[in-house]
């Protein structure tokens, strides 16, 4: 295929399914011919375009329109539910991914909705509930977009080879020998968000990996680069609506 030889064929029929994944896997690049809603109720998934990155997590949904070719990359031991909906069934209107809030109801239901042996009935009951409350479910830009300058490609791996060390807007333009104007406008434009946006992204998207992996709230604070425990507990509070240790307990780290 002209994709990606490792590419599969699109599925044209919607499919629901519960299954597990070990730390490490990757399921290759593929599409599908529905629109699929992706949640872990344990570990972290990332789904993966030649454009970004979102992250699936105990707390966090990923609604993939259908079409979009895309990976998944696992960390941590991992439970995944899938749900598909029609490619003309547009609960959420985005031409990308998009990351939902998922609460204790949605993700009750994204459960219950991809259990295998769900009697037809009971699943479009539940199904009704379901689509209700993701219209009103809450879209966050929770995403990590992939640089295409050179520049700024060089930018963000200075930052993401080593989180722990507090890289400024000043230092990282020193390095890549551009005006601390020039990377900012890079990061806007490219990104759509400021430095500091994108650096806290990626330290919390790199704090939900270790801590899917089973390391310690305060570990995962100094590996990503927080000063303080509490500095680190109060960001990632922030960014993902619960704190750093729930969130581990949800993960199964």
């Amino acid at each position: 295929m002209s994709e990606n030889g490792q590419a599969q064929k699109a599925a044209a029929e919607p499919r629901d399914s519960t299954h597990a994944h070990l730390a490490g896997e990757v399921i290759g690049r593929h599409q599908h011919g529905y629109h699929q809603l992706l949640y872990v109720s344990a570990g972290v998934v990332a789904v993966q375009t030649g454009e970004a990155s979102w992250v699936a997590s105990s707390a966090r949904a990923v609604w993939i329109p259908a079409g979009t070719w895309h990976q998944h990359r696992v960390h941590g031991h991992s439970s995944v539910h899938t749900l598909g909906f029609a490619a003309h069934d547009v609960l959420l209107r985005s031409e990308a991914p998009v990351v939902v809030v998922v609460d204790a109801l949605v993700r009750e239901l994204i459960i219950a909705c991809s259990e295998p042996s769900l009697p037809q009935q009971e699943a479009r009951r539940l199904r009704a509930v379901l689509r209700d409350r993701l219209r009103r479910a809450l879209v966050e830009p929770l995403t990590l977009p992939t640089p295409n300058n050179p520049l700024l490609r060089q930018a963000c791996a200075l930052v993401t080879d080593d989180l722990r060390q507090p890289r400024t807007a000043a230092w990282l333009a020193r390095r890549v020998g551009v005006s601390e104007r020039t990377l900012a406008r890079l990061f806007r434009t490219e990104f759509g968000m400021t430095y500091p946006q994108w650096r806290t992204n990626i330290r919390v998207f790199h704090a939900m990996v270790l801590l899917a992996e089973g390391a310690s709230v305060s570990e995962t604070g100094r590996q990503c680069g927080w000063a303080t425990t509490s500095a680190f507990i109060d960001t990632f509070g922030r960014t993902m609506g619960q704190t750093p240790g729930t969130y581990r307990i949800g993960s199964g780290g």
